[in-house]
C-alpha cells in the first residue's frame, strides 16, 4: 500500500486531486487546514510483494483462500468510509442545499472579485492619467504667469526708468548677455542723458574686459593651443612662430603637433615651418611629447598644436589629461575660440577647458562676426584674460596683440552697423569687418 499527500486551496480541489491520480477506490487517511488550503493524506493498494506471497510448496487453507485483504480503516481501526467515491457521496449527503449552493457559486464569487479588482485598477490608471494631465496644464498656466508677471514688473521697470529700459534693450540687442547687461546698465547715472550713459557702459565693459597684451610672444617657454576643431589653432601658431622667428630668429622657434587624428594636419603644419624655418616635430602620446620638450629645451618658444575635439567628444578628456602629465614643464595653456560662436557653444567650451589651467584665450575670426557681444559677455563672466585677436588668414600679418578699447569700439560699432533696426537691412548681404 502507497500514501500520498494531495494540496489544495479548498477540499474541493484536493479531492479532485486524489481522484485523478489514485482514482475513485483510494482511501482518504486523515484531512488538514492550513494558511494556504487543505492537506489530504491517501492510500491506495498496490501489488503485493514477493515477501509477501504465499510459498506454493506449503498448503494453504480453504479458510485462508477465502479470506479477503483487510482494508486500510480496518488495520487502523477507523469506521470511516474507505473509498474516495463514498467519502464524496457522505459528503454531499450530510452538506446542506444551502452549502451546496454556496459551494457551487465560489467560482462566480471569485469571478465578480476578479472583475471588480479589473474595473478599480483600470479606474485607477484613468485618475493617474488624468491627474498628471493637471498638473502638465497647472505648470502651463503657472509658465504662462511667470512670463505675464516679469513683463508686467519688466514694463513698471522701464516706466520708472526709461533710459535704463532702452540702454538694457541696445545692451542685448549688441550681444551683451541678460545677466551681464542688467548688472552694468543698474550703474548708469540718472541725470545723464541718453548719449553719456551709453558712453558710460561701454566704458565699464571696457574696464570690467582683462587682456594680456603680447603674453605669448614676450615671454620664453612652452605654449600650447587648445580649443575645440575649426577654432583655427594651426593657422594661430603658423602667425605665432613666423613673428616669433622674426623677432628672435628661426633657431629660436621649434613646433610640436599632437593632431594625429586629421588627415594632412601634420602635413600642414609640417608645410609652415618649412616656410617658416624652424623645426616641427610630432607627438604620439604624452612619452614623446616629454622627450621632444627635452630635446627642445634650448629653445626660446615651444608651441604645441593640439588635436581640435568638439566639447562633446570623449577624445577630448585624453588630450586633457596628456597635457596634466606633462605639467611638470611648465606647459602655458591658451584657449582658441571663435568670435562668431554662440554664447552658450562659447560658455561650454570655458567649462569644458577649465580642467587645465588657461593663461588666456585668443580669438580667432573676428572678420566674419556681425557682433563681439558674446564674446565680450563669456571673457567678462568667466574672468578670461584675452592675449590676441586674430581677423584674417594672412600668416603673419593677421594677428595682434588684444586691446581692450579695440574691443569694445569693435563691438559698438558692428552693432550700429548691424544691430539697429534701421540699418540691419542695408547691410544684411554685406560681411566684411565693420572695423
Amino acid at each position: 500500500m502507497k500514501i500520498r499527500r494531495f494540496y489544495g486551496k479548498d477540499m474541493r480541489e484536493a479531492l479532485k486531486q486524489v481522484k485523478d491520480e489514485l482514482g475513485g477506490e483510494a482511501v482518504i487517511m486523515s484531512n488538514k487546514k492550513h494558511a494556504d488550503g487543505i492537506e489530504i493524506v491517501a492510500a491506495y493498494d498496490k501489488e503485493p510483494d514477493a515477501q509477501l506471497m504465499p510459498n506454493k510448496s506449503e498448503p494453504t487453507s480453504k479458510a485462508s483462500q477465502t479470506r479477503k485483504t483487510p482494508t486500510l480503516s480496518e488495520i487502523i481501526g477507523d469506521s470511516g468510509p474507505d473509498s474516495l467515491k463514498a467519502l464524496l457521496e457522505k459528503q454531499s449527503q450530510s452538506a446542506s442545499p444551502t452549502q451546496i449552493k454556496d459551494l457551487k457559486q465560489v467560482p462566480e464569487k471569485q469571478q465578480q472579485v476578479y472583475s471588480s479588482n479589473a474595473v478599480a485598477a483600470q479606474q485607477n490608471n484613468q485618475q493617474q492619467d488624468a491627474l498628471k494631465e493637471m498638473r502638465q496644464e497647472l505648470s502651463s498656466l503657472r509658465h504662462i504667469l511667470q512670463f505675464q508677471v516679469s513683463g508686467l514688473i519688466e514694463q513698471e521697470k522701464n516706466r520708472k526708468h526709461p533710459l535704463h529700459g532702452y540702454l538694457l534693450q541696445r545692451l542685448q540687442q549688441m550681444g551683451i548677455s541678460d545677466a551681464l547687461a542688467e548688472e552694468v546698465v543698474s550703474y548708469a547715472p540718472e541725470e545723464a542723458d541718453e548719449r553719456q550713459s551709453w558712453l558710460f557702459l561701454l566704458k565699464l565693459l571696457a574696464n570690467r574686459l582683462q587682456t594680456k597684451p603680447d603674453d605669448i610672444l614676450s615671454q620664453p617657454g612652452v605654449v600650447a593651443l587648445m580649443g575645440p576643431t575649426g577654432t583655427g589653432k594651426t593657422t594661430t601658431i603658423a602667425k605665432l612662430a613666423a613673428q616669433a622667428a622674426h623677432k628672435y630668429g628661426v633657431e629660436q622657434v621649434a613646433i610640436i603637433t599632437l593632431d594625429n587624428y586629421r588627415i594632412g594636419a601634420y602635413e600642414q603644419i609640417a608645410t609652415y615651418g618649412k616656410i617658416i624655418g624652424c623645426s616641427v616635430k610630432q607627438a604620439q602620446n604624452s612619452n614623446e611629447l616629454s622627450d621632444l620638450l627635452y630635446q627642445f629645451r634650448n629653445k626660446r618658444l615651444v608651441l604645441v598644436d593640439t588635436a581640435g575635439f568638439s566639447q562633446k567628444d570623449a577624445r577630448l578628456i585624453k588630450q586633457l589629461e596628456t597635457m596634466k602629465q606633462n605639467s611638470c614643464a611648465n606647459i602655458r595653456n591658451y584657449l582658441v575660440m571663435q568670435a562668431n560662436c554662440q554664447y552658450r557653444v562659447m560658455q561650454q567650451t570655458v567649462n569644458e577647458y577649465r580642467q587645465i589651467s588657461l593663461q588666456g584665450c585668443i580669438l580667432t575670426k573676428l572678420d566674419e562676426c556681425y557682433s563681439l557681444g558674446e564674446v565680450i559677455s563669456v571673457a567678462i563672466e568667466n574672468k578670461l584674460k584675452i592675449c590676441y585677436l586674430a581677423d584674417g588668414q594672412r600668416v603673419p600679418e593677421d594677428l595682434q596683440s588684444a586691446s581692450t578699447k579695440f574691443l569694445i569700439t569693435s563691438a559698438a560699432k558692428l552693432y550700429k552697423k548691424y544691430g539697429l533696426i534701421h540699418t540691419s537691412a542695408n547691410h544684411v548681404n554685406n560681411a566684411v569687418v565693420a572695423v
